[in-house]
């Protein structure tokens, strides 16, 4: 059996003395860790519903696709923006549905209901597709 030759008496397996003994720093080097501006930033407890990754802003507690959904669906009663908080939007779509359904024996009351429907439908593809805040001015969660 022939033993493979070695540089030395204390290497073993190729690998110098010296890594073997190597300790980690107890601490980063300075400049490492989270640099504001880069990544996501750190946990804030102060935030319950967590930030925005980009802004650091406080999400809300409020859903986009919640809102969204809402809007396309039952915004010609103000649902979505009531749901967000803004409530003179939604007594303002409200109020011309109900203007509409009022008038619509004249044909004044047809053109109501079309304008607001259209309204309620960019409104709620804009919930879904934008950076849209709540009330508050928070961004709606994804």
């Amino acid at each position: 059996m022939s033993v493979p030759p070695t540089d030395g008496p204390d290497d073993r397996d190729g690998i110098p003395p010296q890594w073997e003994t190597y300790q980690p720093p107890a601490q980063p080097p300075p400049g490492y860790g989270y640099q504001p501006g880069w990544g996501y930033p750190p946990p804030d407890p102060a935030a319950p519903w967590g930030r925005d990754p980009f802004t650091g802003q406080p999400l809300s507690d409020k859903s986009k696709v919640a809102a969204g959904l809402l809007q396309i669906f039952l915004g010609m009663f103000g649902v979505g923006r009531f749901y967000t908080g803004h409530t003179n939007l939604a007594v303002t779509q409200l109020s011309l549905t109900i203007l509409g359904f009022i008038t619509a024996f004249i044909v004044v009351g047809v053109f109501v209901l079309i304008g607001v429907q259209i309204w309620v439908l960019i409104d709620g593809i804009m919930l879904l597709a934008g950076r849209e805040t709540d009330a508050r001015g928070y961004l709606l969660r994804s």
